[in-house]
């Protein structure tokens, strides 16, 4: 039964996590959102902002956690998890690690750039300091359909861009 109730608290979490990544989209970012709960509550929310702040650094997870570390006045972040929509990459499992979440859960694997298991996982990496629990694959299809409606959506604006510049290209 506590398997159940967790997996409805993470699938709970997630969707606030698929909103914060449409607010991304909005904004003309990749759409990666999460959120960070600490004892059962939300207290930071982050969508991608590294186009619009010119911030290499400006990814979900490092926003909800720059939030939450001013939220609760430190810089480790013991007892919080993160739910983001897409796994972390070097970088962010790398901050999350520093901050010492317990607790990662994310929704579609990235088999690119993903840091918790699809390229590396640092997590479980025995040499390093901290060990999260990392949970993969959470609501992972309306994670998916977020990432592929919104590449779908640049590629018609660009093939229209082409057409109306009188260069229809492929």
């Amino acid at each position: 039964m506590e398997d159940t109730n967790l997996l409805v608290q993470d699938e709970a979490f997630m969707h606030e996590a698929i909103a914060q990544a449409r607010l991304a989209w909005q904004a003309g970012e990749v759409p990666v959102g999460a959120v960070v709960v600490k004892d059962g509550q939300i207290i930071a929310r982050g969508f991608n902002q590294p186009i619009g702040t010119h911030d290499p650094t400006a990814h979900a997870e490092v926003v909800a956690m720059r939030a939450a570390a001013e939220i609760l006045g430190n810089y480790r972040l013991p007892g919080c998890e993160l739910y983001v929509t897409l796994e972390p990459c070097v970088m962010c499992s790398g901050a999350l690690m520093h901050a010492r979440f317990s607790r990662i859960v994310f929704g579609a694997h990235d088999f690119k750039t993903g840091a918790c298991g699809s390229i590396v996982d640092l997590f479980k990496e025995e040499k390093l300091n901290h060990h999260a629990e990392v949970v993969s694959g959470v609501l992972s299809d309306e994670c998916v359909q977020v990432l592929k409606d919104f590449f779908a959506e640049r590629r018609r604006a660009a093939v229209e861009s082409r057409i109306q510049l009188g260069n229809p290209g492929d």
